[in-house]
């Protein structure tokens, strides 16, 4: 039927036949008006035996023909005595079967579902019915429709799948919990921001200065600036100014809420070096701080390691691996043995790997037992390679578990059961944020040494905080920074110009060797020699795997060198179109078989199988893989990881994932590829630095061709401006170690 453009199916639920218990998409069949129809779409908690009326359009699927698209629904309790006998009949509802449902239908006809609900305790007059089995019936009823009541409350306010969320959150009493307090949304249910939140408060009735708006506005703004900016704290003018933008109030009315915020606990407010006064969100203090102690802890309780002579055993490692260690390279490897936490930098062609080896060699000859893990998927099979041992993911390390909750993460390697090895070596260091690493430094058995690895001049981490440049600031730890390109590297274009560039000078742009700079002026020339290089240029010179040994990384997103128009533009000559390919689209995106696709938002529950049949749980933030599989019938999808794992997803999967033939800068971090090229044009102001050109040309290993406007180029050489993230954890380190 129809209502006012909109289309209505109204029925008895057949059959389930699939339904995902995490996000609610469902998929069954409803009796309408005598005729089986198929409906799909987010109807959480549906259960056979119950009534439906839903609002949505008809489609037709390839395989499975005609469809009912639901949009929006409501469950409906059947009215008719014959109705709520076929309805209880069901088993919908625990503790009543056929038998019973008939003898109660008969003593209470069409009033019973009121009965149930109402006056539960008048089921004892039904025969066989129990004081226990009424609580049982009356409880099942409740559950079953308490889904219903919060989808009835919140109607034009959210989404049945945000329905679910809120009532897996707080069951029958969703509704008391919200009418009382609408901003414990913006703390307890991922998806809905302050925004969304305020925007149902202000149709409940809530004033502008309410002082829950107020303090949940002000947890709004630091989560924000958490998430987006990396941003560990905010100093409190600038936080004010911030929040009384957002709330539409003045800053003293700002002020005054974050300090009953602080004496409740759910702000922390300390002075740093400057004075300021720096205001975080109680969970993000509580990690930084535990990161500085655990760290300070590591570094003094280190044990001792059985060498008489360190400087003797370092000279026995280079004689059997025919390495002349460099004076600095010496230095690092015997702070490996001497202390506990040891730092060390460096550029591209400095001899990190060959520190990385040295440490390996000297370990395994002591006899003690150490693992090597990177933040990234790649990262971790290029130090394998690199080492000839076996690297993990931080993630894989601490053995990462989904019991944590759909939102959070959780390990099964912590303080109650610590990594068993005595040395942790991390590479690409630079890349982990704070609560990544506040997780590895709880695996950490103290008495254990920890080593880690990166170069100080990449861009910071994804995530929040500044771990690897706030330890070295801090001037606490044994910490070696490497300098000098060894002579294998010297031979590198890459490696020179890589340092040129991070020194402020003008890359060498002769187009020799395994550099060049291609002259282009217009969007349309650079998109052309982009497709050029990638299609047929680089493959036929290099015999490069356009997909695999190739990659365009540009510094944005947006424009017509940006990520987002390039992705389109390298599906099509790429992975174009196929009758014997699978694809679907999502938000004006076609995902299709054989697409090289990036994972961009952490989802701890897929299980994986490894290439050598290992199982875990979880994919991550910047893992690349390629779509092998779209299954119709299944509405699932298959993707296999360039780290080896091989995942099955559910069609909800393809709203975390974005085309990868083209990624960002900071989506690069810790990989390398054969052949990497960077689009200089249409570049916004504020992505124009040096350190963002730094870290797009150390992923080459092999090549780097940067195509665009020398302008750009210039630009971004002389820009050394780095984005200033406000943390805390260089302070700590130095007040707790005084």
């Amino acid at each position: 039927m129809s209502d006012n453009g909109k289309q209505t199916v109204k029925g008895l639920v057949d059959n389930i036949t699939y339904q995902n218990p995490d996000n609610g998409y469902t998929v069954c069949t409803v009796d309408y008006e005598g005729n089986p129809v198929t409906l799909v779409g987010i109807i959480p908690t549906l259960t056979e035996g119950e009534y439906i009326s839903a609002e949505g359009s008809w489609t037709s699927h390839p395989t499975y023909g005609k469809q009912f698209s639901v949009t929006s629904y409501q469950k409906e309790l059947p009215a008719t005595s014959d109705s709520i006998l076929a309805y209880l009949s069901s088993g919908v509802i625990k503790g009543i079967g056929p038998v019973t449902a008939r003898r109660i239908v008969d003593k209470y006809g069409s009033e019973t579902l009121k009965v149930i609900e109402e006056h539960p305790e008048w089921l004892s007059e039904i025969k066989g019915i129990t004081s226990k089995r009424i609580s049982e019936i009356s409880e099942s009823f409740k559950n079953q429709y308490g889904m219903r009541q919060v989808m009835l409350y919140f109607q034009g306010m959210l989404s049945p799948a945000m329905c679910l969320k809120i009532y897996k959150q707080w069951g029958n009493a969703s509704v008391d919990v919200l009418r009382t307090n609408p901003y414990v949304l913006c703390d307890q249910v991922d998806g809905i921001g302050f925004e969304k939140a305020d925007s149902m408060a202000q149709k409940l009735g809530f004033t502008l200065d309410n002082e829950e708006r107020i303090y949940a506005g002000i947890k709004y703004e630091l989560g924000l600036e958490l998430n987006r900016a990396g941003n560990c704290c905010l100093p409190l003018d600038m936080l004010t100014q911030k929040a009384s933008a957002l709330l539409g109030t003045d800053k003293r009315t700002v002020e005054e809420a974050c300090g009953v915020l602080s004496q409740n606990g759910e702000v922390i407010a300390v002075k740093d070096g400057e004075g300021r006064i720096m205001i975080y969100l109680e969970p993000v203090y509580r990690t930084e701080k535990f990161c500085a102690e655990k760290l300070l802890l590591l570094d003094s309780s280190v044990i001792n390691i059985p060498i008489d002579d360190p400087d003797a055993e370092i000279s026995r490692v280079e004689k059997e691996t025919g390495i002349e260690f460099a004076p600095l390279q010496r230095v690092a490897v015997k702070s490996s043995v001497t202390r506990g936490v040891v730092i060390v930098t460096g550029g591209p062609g400095t001899g990190k790997t060959t520190v990385i080896r040295a440490i390996i060699a000297l370990f395994k000859k002591i006899g003690t037992p150490f693992c090597l893990a990177a933040p990234t998927g790649r990262a971790a099979k290029r130090m394998s390679a690199a080492t000839g041992y076996k690297a993990k993911t931080i993630h894989r390390l601490l053995e990462c578990d989904f019991a944590g909750g759909e939102d959070g993460q959780s390990f099964r390697r912590d303080e109650d059961n610590y990594l068993d090895e005595e040395v942790i070596i991390i590479d690409e260091a630079s890349m982990v944020d704070v609560f990544l690493f506040g997780a590895l430094l709880r695996a950490i058995r103290p008495g254990s040494r920890l080593i880690i690895i990166g170069d100080a001049d990449q861009l910071s981490p994804v995530g929040a905080g500044e771990v690897f440049n706030d330890m070295l600031k801090s001037g606490v730890f044994m910490s070696v920074r490497l300098s000098d390109i060894f002579r294998q590297a010297q031979g590198s274009s890459i490696v020179t110009n890589a340092h040129l560039i991070n020194e402020g000078r003008m890359p060498d742009c002769s187009n020799k060797g395994d550099f060049f700079f291609l002259k282009r002026e217009n969007a349309a020339d650079v998109r052309e020699l982009l497709v050029s290089l990638c299609t047929s240029r680089l493959p036929n010179a290099y015999k490069y795997d356009p997909l695999k040994d190739i990659q365009i990384i540009c510094p944005t997103r947006k424009g017509d060198a940006g990520t987002v128009a390039l992705n389109a533009l390298l599906q099509s000559k790429l992975n174009p179109p196929s009758t014997a390919k699978s694809e679907r689209e999502v938000r004006d995106v076609v995902f299709r078989e054989g697409d090289k696709v990036m994972v961009v938002k952490n989802n701890y529950d897929i299980e994986w199988t490894d290439e050598d049949g290992t199982t875990g749980n979880g994919v991550f933030n910047g893992d690349i893989g390629f779509i092998t599989k779209i299954d119709r019938a299944e509405e699932s999808f298959s993707v296999s990881f360039d780290d080896g794992r091989n995942a099955v997803f559910d069609y909800s999967g393809f709203d975390d994932l974005e085309h990868a033939y083209a990624i960002t800068v900071h989506k690069s971090q810790g990989s390398e590829y054969n052949a990497v090229i960077i689009p200089l044009y249409g570049c916004p102001a504020g992505l124009l630095s040096r350190n963002m050109l730094y870290t797009a040309l150390t992923r080459a290993g092999k090549l780097a061709v940067l195509v665009g406007k020398v302008e750009i180029l210039c630009e971004m050489v002389a820009n050394n401006r780095r984005s200033i993230r406000f943390t805390g954890l260089a302070g700590m380190l130095e007040l707790l170690k005084k």
